[in-house]
């Protein structure tokens, strides 16, 4: 099985350390998939934009769609969402 040695909490210092801060004020809590690519604080930090970006802008689905299609590719992939 692979495993990720994992940033945690505690341990986060500079850009890593802001966003499981903005993590944590947005959610009430450090997404998993955030903890995951918290080996590379850049490509965590950009991930999120773009989820941000795809999630929140106005395009051909609304919001109550892209959540719904977010919640059945996760469930689909058997990943909490």
């Amino acid at each position: 099985m692979a495993w990720i040695n994992l940033i945690r909490e505690p341990e986060a210092t500079g850009p890593l350390s802001k966003l499981y801060e903005s993590s944590r004020n947005r959610a009430g809590y450090i997404a998993q998939i955030i903890q995951l690519m918290s080996r590379d604080a850049d490509i965590a930090a950009e991930s999120m934009r773009f989820y941000v970006r795809l999630m929140r802008s106005p395009n051909a689905l609304n919001a109550a769609r892209r959540e719904l299609l977010a919640t059945v590719v996760s469930n689909v992939n058997d990943c909490y969402y």
